[in-house]
């Protein structure tokens, strides 16, 4: 045979036994390997069950725990029911003895009321008896034996009884003017109150004049800012330490005052800083109103009033009538009417009532049409108040007839009220009614938003709306407006109409 075929044939052998032995190596790695996978999940399964148990255990465990602590807190809960129902229980008892008690002293009441009956008719029958056995002595009766005594005097005394009747008639005039006299006199000195005359202008004063550059503002915006939020003229000069806050009306001063305080408390001062006071202010001087209100109630005794009349009464304490303050004088006539009604025997209480309430109409005047005592009258109605109340306050201008007792006491404390001296002053009803006029004016032209009268009413300044107003309308408003000031008002020197149109674009950033 060839070497080479031999030498092939011997290749091809050692393959194939190499072959074989590749294939016998690798079925027993991979039955070592098998081997060894199948120990692991062995494994892994025990480990498995024993944390399962375990888990079970610690489950069991707290589940016992969490019924344990059930128990006690169900055990505790009917404790304090037990404990609950023992005091109710004790209650029970208290309150049987007690209304046993009150049924005890209920009858014995009755029994006691039942006998005094049957004295009070015993007396009546004795009384009766004595009555007849007189009538039958006398042989006359009652009623007869009046008329014949009656008769007798007459004819015997008859013209000294005249002249008896005249000289009481005189004394009982001249008494009756003297007791009148005195129960003036005695309500006036029960009652005198202080009166101080209102003024126009407020002064604030300022921890530093450094702080008048800021409350003016860069180009005068602050300054501007709150005249035209509060429509008070705020003057600012040489005065050191304090500036003058001017209007007639003193609510808007008021407002002003308190915003400027906050203002230089909070050390901001800039048109959006001064807007927030501004309302804030309003609702302090809101929750003053009331605070005015109820004190006058308290002060004057009377109660049950409705919240919201408390409120429209607080509203007087910023009104004035011909320099007196409303509010003081419906207090001032409460006090002396109820006087002179305990002096002369009538309701106080009624009295005291209607002299409170006889101008709650001013609070209101300048926002309805009528007069004060009208709109009073519609108010009380509102606030169902009694019509003994109404009768009593609608006669103090004498608008309506006098139709109780209490309505001439509330007219007549009015006019002690009014009339006494120091107590009112024309000059200065006629001032605040001619600035009253000219906002009035102004404010009667379409697209006016608010107007102010400043300057002691040397100047009007009137807000528009600008989606109704454009500028050449705003020209056009300010001459009509002094065209109608000048045939509607009299006034002296002149007076400057200044309007204001003011756009404010606001866009929020998201």
């Amino acid at each position: 045979m060839d070497l080479s075929l031999i030498s092939i044939i011997i290749g091809i052998g050692a393959l194939i036994a190499g072959a074989v032995l590749g294939y016998l190596s690798r079925q027993s790695i991979a039955r070592k390997q098998a081997g060894s996978l199948e120990a692991r999940l062995v494994k892994m399964t025990e480990e498995a069950k024993r944390e399962a148990k375990e888990i079970e255990i610690r489950a069991k465990d707290k589940a016992i725990k969490i019924l344990e602590e059930a128990k006690q807190e169900q055990k505790d809960r009917q404790q304090q029911i037990m404990r609950l129902e023992d005091r109710l229980e004790r209650k029970e008892q208290s309150l049987e003895v007690k209304s046993q008690e009150l049924d005890k002293k209920y009858e014995e009441v009755a029994e006691k009321v039942e006998k005094v009956k049957e004295i009070k008719e015993d007396l009546a029958q004795l009384q009766s008896q004595k009555l007849k056995e007189l009538e039958r002595v006398a042989k006359l009766s009652v009623e007869q034996a009046k008329e014949e005594l009656m008769a007798q005097v007459e004819k015997e005394q008859g013209t000294v009884l005249l002249e008896r009747i005249q000289k009481l008639e005189q004394e009982g005039k001249e008494e009756l003017e003297k007791k009148a006299r005195n129960v003036l006199t005695y309500a006036m000195q029960r009652y005198a109150a202080s009166q101080s005359a209102e003024i126009t202008t407020s002064s604030v004063a300022l921890p530093s004049d450094d702080l008048k550059g800021r409350i003016i503002g860069k180009e005068g915006r602050n300054i501007k800012t709150l005249e035209r939020l509060t429509g008070v003229e705020i003057i600012v000069d040489d005065t050191p330490g304090a500036i003058v806050l001017s209007a007639f009306d003193p609510v808007r001063r008021q407002i002003a005052k308190v915003a400027l305080e906050r203002l230089m408390s909070d050390g901001r001062i800039q048109p959006a800083r001064i807007e927030d006071m501004v309302e804030k202010a309003k609702e302090e001087i809101g929750e003053k109103i009331a605070e005015a209100g109820k004190a006058a109630a308290y002060d004057t005794g009377v109660a049950g009033l409705d919240p919201k009349l408390i409120r429209i009464l607080g509203r007087l304490s910023f009104r004035t009538s011909y320099g007196q303050n409303v509010l003081l004088h419906s207090l001032e006539v409460a006090h002396l009417a109820a006087s002179i009604a305990a002096e002369v025997g009538a309701d106080v209480n009624l009295a005291k009532k209607a002299g409170l309430l006889h101008d709650i109409g001013k609070a209101v005047t300048h926002e309805v049409q009528g007069s004060h005592v009208e709109i009073g009258k519609m108010i009380l109605q509102k606030f169902n108040m009694p019509d003994e109340v109404i009768k009593a306050m609608q006669s103090h201008h004498e608008e309506h007839p006098y139709e109780s007792l209490e309505a001439v006491i509330v007219q007549v404390a009015d006019q002690i009220s009014g009339a006494r001296p120091g107590a009112r002053k024309d000059t200065l009803e006629a001032y605040l009614k001619r600035l009253e006029e000219l906002e009035r004016v102004a404010n009667s032209f379409e697209g006016v938003e608010k107007s102010y009268a400043i300057q002691a009413g040397r100047e009007i300044r009137i807000f528009v709306q600008p989606e109704k107003i454009d500028d050449l309308a705003a020209r056009k408003l300010a001459r009509d407006v002094a065209l109608r000031v000048q045939q509607e008002l009299q006034y002296p020197g002149e007076i400057k109409v200044t309007v204001i149109r003011e756009t404010r674009t606001i866009e929020y950033a998201r």
